[in-house]
């Protein structure tokens, strides 16, 4: 069997060592036979890089790398074109770092091409002599490929006016790009993010951006039928189903794909399943976001969002919904439609691994509780599963008794009426459960449904509310909709107090 490419982002390597590959260069060849300036958002470890080094490879004429595959007899090997590559490797987390690692990009890339500039200071001086310079000595008009196109901005989410300077540092370097047109053959482009109203593509209005066109949605990633050909060696003996619903999902409007570190950790792991991709990154500045608006975290459920919102964000008016879609926390489940004209994106959690991940971390930033989460979670589970709705009642009782009184007073989110509704999501979501925050009914809507087995619970919240949860319930008639499904329902209604921090009241019938 071919070797596993962990952690290997370069296309040399990987052919050169006979390393598993999956050929991308059918969409590579389109994309370049198609335009010249790209832009392609994807999450992190999703072989962005991969990509790029795919390019240069190809554009610099490697055509020993690209035997066998699927554009070996269609590209023109007798043309060599100059690449100047531009990745962002570290963590540059001031002015003066980030204005040293762009230096230290272009100096790299002179080296390479034999090539020198006049003042390395001047960052876009620089940068526009290298790229007239490189034409002039290689008779050819140049590449420009560039790897995480954002990561000066987006390491510095946390701290705001340090990513505006990024941005700033970024918005020279990429202006030139513009203005260098006649000398330029190609220029790809990747991140993670896509910001709006931050000037850093100003100018730069012929960037086709194909995130979401669903020619290239496989572009990056593992499809299904990888999986069955590439890697089905490597996967002989794997439960294929549990695979698909642990690590496929992502969908850039066309065929669903897998993060491709997901899929190469599961099999070097003898295939047991686990949070190889969630694990290398804690999105601790979400959490901030998190924190700082009060966000009701039942609201990621069944979430639906215009194109606008999750095609770019605002450094200065961060929102939630875009990072985590960017970020590759949500994804695209369907698209709707609207009355009034346009669509709107129903957004979901991709795949098990992140939705058991993410609340997970959710669980802990809403109640401290690492410790005593996997017993809270096994608890709930088997009194769901049972129908055991009294010891449904004393787990969560117990539970909010649980929460550190320095997690209320340390916090606001303790103090608005979300908060309780969000932590008890957050906790049956992260059980894998079949879940429906915001249940519509020709009567209203359900706070949650849950689905377990040959049960359904129907649970509506209120705080400080006096007993009128379950009232609410039976007068809306919220039940009705799952009346002849033949399973057992159970009507739930919670009170919480926000003196006391608990359940000041738990009603529920059999509906």
């Amino acid at each position: 069997m071919a070797k596993l490419p962990i952690g290997i982002q370069t296309f040399a390597k990987i052919r050169e060592d006979d390393y598993a590959y999956v050929d991308k260069t059918p969409l590579v060849h389109t994309l370049i036979e198609e335009g010249n300036y790209y832009f392609l958002a994807r999450p992190r470890r999703f072989g962005k890089s991969l990509l790029i080094s795919t390019l240069q490879a190809l554009f610099e004429g490697r055509k020993e790398l690209f035997t066998g595959l699927d554009i070996e007899d269609k590209w023109d090997w007798g043309i060599q074109y100059p690449v100047i590559k531009i990745s962002f490797g570290g963590v540059a987390r001031s002015l003066e770092d980030m204005k040293q690692d762009v230096g230290n990009i272009l100096e790299e890339n002179q080296r390479r091409l034999g090539l020198s500039c006049k003042n390395p200071q001047d960052i876009g001086g620089c940068f526009k002599q290298l790229i007239w310079e490189a034409q002039q000595k290689y008779g050819q008009k140049v590449v420009i490929l560039v790897d995480e196109y954002d990561k000066l901005i987006v390491d510095n989410l946390d701290q705001i006016e340090v990513a505006k300077q990024g941005r700033e540092v970024l918005k020279d370097l990429y202006s030139i790009i513009k203005d260098s047109d006649e000398y330029i053959r190609f220029a790809f482009l990747t991140g993670v993010s896509k910001f709006s109203k931050v000037s850093v593509f100003s100018g730069l209005n012929n960037l086709e951006d194909i995130s979401l066109n669903p020619d290239y949605a496989t572009l990056c990633g593992y499809t299904q039928h990888d999986l069955e050909t590439v890697f089905a060696e490597h996967l002989r003996g794997a439960d294929m189903e549990r695979v698909r619903q642990w690590y496929n999902g992502y969908n850039f409007l066309g065929d669903r794909v897998y993060n491709p570190f997901d899929i190469l950790l599961f099999i070097k792991n003898n295939k047991v399943f686990d949070n190889y991709w969630f694990a290398t990154g804690t999105p601790t500045f979400l959490i901030k976001l998190i924190r700082k608006n009060n966000y009701y975290i039942p609201k990621l459920d069944n979430l639906r969002v215009s194109k606008g919102l999750i095609d770019s964000y605002d450094i200065e008016d961060l929102e939630l919904e875009p990072l985590l879609f960017q970020a590759g926390y949500l994804t695209i489940r369907a698209v709707e439609q609207m009355r009034r004209g346009g669509y709107q994106y129903v957004l979901d959690f991709p795949n098990k691994e992140v939705l058991l991940s993410f609340t997970d971390m959710i669980i802990n930033y809403l109640t401290d509780h690492k410790e005593q989460r996997g017993r809270f979670q096994d608890e709930l589970y088997l009194m769901l599963e049972e129908g055991n709705i009294e010891g449904f009642r004393e787990t969560l009782a117990s539970l909010f008794a649980s929460i550190p009184y320095n997690n209320y007073v340390n916090n606001t989110i303790g103090s608005y009426e979300g908060y309780y509704a969000s932590v008890i999501y957050a906790y049956l979501a992260s059980l894998g459960l079949d879940l429906t925050a915001e249940d519509v009914t020709s009567k209203g809507r359900i706070d949650l449904t849950v689905k377990l087995g040959n049960r359904i619970y129907i649970i509506e919240f209120k705080v400080d509310g006096e007993g009128r949860a379950l009232e609410q319930i039976k007068a809306r008639g919220y039940h009705h909709k799952f009346q002849g499904t033949g399973k057992d329902i159970y009507l739930i209604g919670i009170d919480f107090d926000s003196e006391q921090r608990n359940i000041a009241g738990f009603e529920w019938e059999k509906g």
